[in-house]
């Protein structure tokens, strides 16, 4: 049973999902700094909101003891800007870099010289009927 777990753990894929997990913590980090500190401030400036996250319409106010009903615009501009931030850089700095390294690779590699085919069904049957014919005629 832990030999079949040992295999498992250090099989490449499980390390290699362990550092994608990791390095994606570290670009998400990054990423939220960037939105949050620079680009929801200039955001918020643009729609007159001292924060972004609070942005949006009041579709009805306060009244008494309820809450007033907003309706949140802010914080969804907000998880789709760190979103796409989030794709462009695991696009460039991860994605890009890949194909190029493959692009290469693969020019590297010798041309695989192709099998000889396998012969149709027809050429086989024909070997069959001249087999046949040779055995019968040596019979006679």
């Amino acid at each position: 049973m832990l030999k079949g777990f040992r295999e498992f753990i250090l099989r490449g894929n499980v390390i290699d999902l362990a550092v994608a997990v990791v390095i994606g913590t570290a670009f998400t980090a990054i990423v939220n700094g960037l939105v949050t500190g620079i680009l929801n401030p200039v955001i918020s400036l643009l729609f007159n909101s001292s924060d972004l996250a609070k942005a949006g319409i009041t579709l009805r106010p306060a009244m008494g003891d309820q809450a007033a009903v907003v309706l949140s615009w802010g914080a969804v501009i907000s998880a789709v800007i760190q979103f796409l931030l989030i794709a462009v850089v695991v696009y460039f700095a991860l994605i890009v870099p890949m194909n190029y390294v493959k692009r290469i690779q693969s020019r590297l590699k010798p041309p695989v010289e192709a099998a000889p085919a396998a012969p149709t069904e027809l050429e086989l049957l024909t070997q069959i009927r001249d087999l046949l014919a040779k055995e019968n005629a040596g019979g006679r």
